[in-house]
């Protein structure tokens, strides 16, 4: 598949890291470097501007290491670019770390992934259909 990009950043394209990585790394279109106080969330721009086919959308997800080791992540996660979207890429990012968090120009701060999806038609009805586990909510799976 491909997938036209502007990019306004001074970095890469996004890429896949290893030959089955489902998600490209995203980096940070930032001059100077931004400090995160603890549970402050900040919109951070990319430069990237796609156009993405019908059918198919972009999700931004936190990076585990960020998540891990700083305790940063992607508040709205993951993130929806739909595809008729044409405005820049932004990362809303959140230090839930109890430290001050530095993010770096050029940092790789999420990842993206490009996934089919179908849109639904809702058919209002009175009574759905019986399953064996019905209203069984969380860690309603009957196993310890």
């Amino acid at each position: 598949m491909q997938i036209k990009i502007i990019n306004h950043s001074t970095n890469a394209l996004p890429r896949y890291e290893s030959a089955m990585a489902a998600g490209m790394d995203i980096r940070c279109n930032i001059s100077e470097a931004v400090t995160l106080l603890p549970m402050e969330r900040r919109l951070i721009p990319t430069g990237l501007y796609i156009e993405l086919p019908e059918g198919y959308e972009a999700q931004i997800r936190p990076r585990s290491g960020l998540a891990l080791k700083r305790g940063l992540t992607v508040l709205n996660s993951p993130g929806t670019i739909d595809a008729d979207y044409r405005g820049e890429i932004g990362v809303i990012l959140i230090n839930l770390s109890e430290h001050p968090q530095t993010i770096e120009p050029g940092e790789r701060i999420a990842q993206m992934v490009i996934a089919r999806y179908e849109q639904a038609e809702l058919i209002e009805v009175e009574v759905l259909g019986e399953t064996e586990r019905g209203q069984g909510g969380f860690e309603h799976s009957g196993k310890n």
